[in-house]
């Protein structure tokens, strides 16, 4: 998906500036840690998944997304997945008060259990049967994939030529979870240059970027 929220390599928004590990605080204000402690909330209720909440967020308009902060975003993708899950009404949600009963088919985890799945989380590696299309040295391509859902593919990268440095296995494909699929592919760590991504005046050093198998093409296939 081609967003707001896809901004790694364009040029017009500025420098960045990060705040230090020791400056920067966890939450700037109240609302903030709110606005977190919902989303973890809501999420153990286990009507969405994490790629589903990803892209909650990225189906904003870009102006609203660009012009928000980042809690003001995930603030935003909760209320569209709780209306969209029919757990909140529109009316319910301009009026901040519950009208209707909670669902009995709900799932709602005790203060001792949402503690456990919090500390635990969710790994994403998963065994799968079929061998990987990539070995470790192998020159790759990395697909266009104008694609409307989801991914986990940097546009910025994307008709890039890189190099695979590693592989992890198996995990849960984002494309596909985002849609309710929970279907693994190969994930790999490719190498890229500095300037393959953003061009000749870059600075020179190597970037590395986990992908998934269907993200990536051998470099010498017409398949881009």
């Amino acid at each position: 998906m081609r967003g707001g929220h896809d901004l790694g390599g364009r040029q017009g928004f500025g420098p960045i500036k990060p705040e230090r590990d020791s400056a920067e605080p966890v939450f700037h204000s109240a609302w903030e840690r709110r606005a977190f402690a919902l989303t973890m909330a809501t999420g153990l209720l286990g009507q969405w998944n994490i790629d589903q909440s990803r892209h909650a967020r990225e189906r904003q308009h870009p102006v609203a997304y660009l012009g928000q902060s980042y809690y003001e975003n995930w603030l935003a993708g909760t209320e569209r997945l709780l209306l969209e899950a029919g757990l909140i009404s529109e009316q319910e949600l301009a009026a901040g008060v519950a009208a209707a009963k909670t669902r009995s088919d709900l799932r709602v985890p005790g203060p001792d259990d949402a503690r456990k799945i919090l500390t635990s989380g969710g790994p994403a590696a998963r065994e799968i049967d079929r061998p990987p299309r990539f070995a470790a040295g192998d020159a790759v391509m990395v697909r266009r994939r104008y694609t409307t859902g989801h991914t986990r593919a940097p546009d910025y990268a994307q008709g890039c030529r890189g190099r695979i440095h590693d592989l992890h296995g198996g995990h849960v494909f984002p494309d596909a979870n985002s849609q309710g699929d929970p279907v693994a592919h190969h994930l790999y760590s490719v190498e890229f240059s500095s300037r393959e991504l953003w061009g000749g005046d870059a600075e020179t050093f190597e970037v590395l970027i986990d992908l998934w198998e269907p993200y990536l093409v051998h470099a010498d296939a017409n398949d881009k």
